[in-house]
């Protein structure tokens, strides 16, 4: 078993996250120091975040899930409302997760958040974020899209077969590799790429505009006549509520990223400061572009061919609009570049996590995940987020597997949210939390929040109008593997609190203390249990 503090004494919410178990040092011998401290020039600014937001949220699902979300709604209208509520929701979230991150400046976004408001059984609810976070935290879906993307470009009909799976898996070998020997390096790709794919999705918007001006190579669609009728047809409309929650739950994947920079924040100058700037500057451009997009898809992009496009959908509108030459043919690649740029800020960011993880000791080996050796970055987390993975891409059958990749990824997000703004509404009106932020997010906007994320946790349960295999597996696969992994993780915290100890005789504790500073430095202790 491991335990762990955290101990800054000039902040006094950081100070309050655990409760300090002093009185067990007499028994303990030191068991490994490791320090953790960033030079300037490996901090990041205002600029290095919004890039490091930008292209976790542009990734893979503003060119590929508008697909997945007009044959589920069967509306364009709709479907153009839905992802508008996927930014507000997004702004709800950003809102809650600005109040928790001001006032908790540290690396490791929901981890420390949960752990300020679920503090007894001690370490449950990080235990559980581990679980989803490391099993479910993968790139697979970007990774998978970007060799998609490639064949595409290459003129390519194959769809989510080994190809494409195992271009892959050599590009997010590549980014893991790149952020292990190189991390200088791999932040400044992050930015280059963050302002290509801004270029890319600007682009598409003013083709768009194009489209809708009759600028187009096919018949026009037609597609805003009756914009907000619901048609239901083979390919596309009739999955009832399923089909929302499943929509919204695709869209809110698009959006996924708006939080990045909360898991880095010790690696922020002037967290405060920068997160405050970058993260609504971030949003707010993404939204636009992204409501924008869409209206340019439809555009360009008749109801069948687009509902049955899956991830190619800035593929078939690129065909549409400038035809099929050689010129054309290579903007896929442009797509998977930005496919790439995701890859990159999601393996930089969830590397963080899992070795917040590993800091606290509450991984097995926690030192040999926490490290940075040799290169100054965190070489062992990256592998987990490699190992990962390249397990769920080889995992499924040969067939289609990006939405199956998307739906399981995004799922149990929606539990951990609700655990995180439901923790928010607690901590406003239990006065004896003695709970105060930079930042004040308003009651009916943590509400709206938590009330969208008990929405897409619970409605995936419920069983679509018509074929219940439509994807190609059971509708019920994603939440139940959703919630059966949160499940694990209370499970791993009974055998990490429980029983390891008493069949090993000992504890690992791990003291975290943060300097004045920012440098943070861990104290590994053997705790004797009996």
């Amino acid at each position: 078993m491991a335990t762990g503090e955290v101990v800054k004494d000039s902040d006094r919410d950081t100070r309050e996250l655990n409760i300090p178990v002093d009185e067990e040092y007499a028994s303990s011998t030191n068991d490994g120091i490791q320090q953790f401290a960033y030079s300037d020039s490996r901090k990041i600014g205002i600029t290095g975040a919004v890039f490091l937001i930008l292209n976790k949220m542009i990734g893979t699902g503003i060119f590929s899930t508008p697909s997945a979300i007009f044959a589920a709604t069967g509306s364009v209208g709709v479907s153009i409302i839905l992802w508008i509520v996927g930014g507000i929701l997004t702004f709800c979230g950003l809102s809650v997760f600005l109040e928790f991150g001001l006032a908790i400046p540290l690396s490791g976004g929901e981890k420390n958040y949960l752990e300020r408001v679920y503090r007894h059984p001690r370490y449950l609810a990080s235990c559980v974020l581990a679980s989803q976070m490391i099993l479910l935290g993968f790139s697979s879906g970007n990774s998978l899209a970007f060799g998609r993307y490639i064949l595409a470009a290459s003129g390519s009909k194959e769809g989510d077969g080994w190809t494409a799976r195992g271009i892959a898996i050599a590009c997010i070998t590549f980014a893991v590799g790149l952020h292990s020997t190189l991390p200088k390096w791999g932040l400044r790709l992050v930015n280059v790429l963050g302002i290509f794919k801004v270029v890319i999705l600007v682009f598409i918007v003013f083709s768009g505009f194009a489209a809708i001006s009759g600028r187009l190579l096919v018949p026009p669609p037609g597609n805003f006549n009756n914009a907000f009728a619901i048609e239901v047809t083979e390919n596309y409309g009739g999955q009832g509520a399923y089909g929302y929650a499943t929509a919204l739950l695709q869209i809110i994947y698009s959006y996924k990223g708006w939080e990045n920079a909360n898991y880095v924040l010790g690696e922020l100058k002037d967290p405060r400061r920068t997160l405050s700037i970058a993260a609504p500057i971030a949003i707010g451009g993404v939204t636009i572009l992204y409501v924008l997009a869409n209206v340019a898809y439809f555009a360009a992009i008749s109801k069948d061919d687009l509902a049955t496009s899956e991830v190619l959908v800035a593929g078939l509108f690129f065909r549409n609009v400038f035809g099929d030459s050689a010129a054309a043919r290579a903007l896929p690649a442009f797509v998977a570049l930005s496919n790439l740029g995701n890859v990159l800020a999601v393996s930089f960011a969830h590397a963080r996590l899992n070795q917040e993880f590993g800091k606290e000791a509450l991984l097995p080996y926690g030192k040999f995940w926490a490290s940075i050796k040799p290169f100054n970055a965190p070489a062992a987390a990256l592998f987990l987020h490699w190992l990962v993975t390249v397990i769920i891409l080889v995992a499924p059958p040969a067939g289609p597997a990006y939405n199956f990749i998307v739906n399981l990824y995004t799922y149990p997000g929606s539990w951990i949210n609700g655990f995180v703004a439901a923790g928010l509404i607690y901590l406003h009106f239990k006065k004896s939390e003695n709970w105060t932020s930079p930042w004040h997010t308003y009651l009916p906007i943590t509400a709206l929040y938590l009330l969208a994320n008990i929405f897409l946790a619970i409605v995936p349960f419920i069983p679509p109008n018509g074929d219940w295999n439509a994807e190609g597996y059971p509708y019920f696969v994603f939440p139940v593997v959703g919630v059966g992994v949160l499940i694990l993780g209370g499970i791993y915290w009974v055998c990490w609190s429980k029983i390891w100890p008493a069949i090993g005789g000992y504890r690992i504790e791990a003291h975290r203390i943060v300097e004045d500073d920012g440098k943070e430095v861990v104290r590994y202790r053997k705790i004797k249990t009996r």
